[in-house]
């Protein structure tokens, strides 16, 4: 069964950057794609960026030109790099893996999460 590990979050300040990664471990997998979500207290989860393993991303306006993404050749490992860090950049950051089935369909593994908190 694959799994998903998160690296990276933390504390930082308003206008910093930090980098997260994700890798995928365990089972035998033919990986999609990969992303990140965020979820912050009292708020729904939220699309932050996905990437497919041929190389398109997904990255919301209003993150696209502080937020990139990029994954490995081998598809197993996936970064964020995050600039310009704001206050509402705070959350939970959860890295998700789609993969695909033998049949052709795809099903979803979420990682733990990992804190990301940006104080003003």
């Amino acid at each position: 069964q694959e799994r998903l590990v998160e690296s990276g979050g933390g504390l930082v300040q308003a206008g910093g950057s930090l980098t997260l990664s994700c890798t995928v471990s365990g089972g035998v997998f033919s990986i999609k794609g990969m992303g990140w979500y965020r979820q912050a207290p009292g708020s729904q989860r939220e699309l932050v960026a996905t990437i497919s393993k041929r190389g398109g991303t997904n990255i919301p306006d209003s993150m696209k030109d502080r937020f990139t993404i990029s994954m490995d050749s081998l598809g197993r490992t996936v970064q964020l790099q995050m600039n310009a860090l704001k206050p509402e950049d705070t959350g939970v950051y959860i890295c998700n893996g789609n993969f695909w089935t033998v049949s052709g369909s795809t099903y979803d593994v979420w990682g733990q999460g990992t804190q990301v908190t940006v104080s003003s």
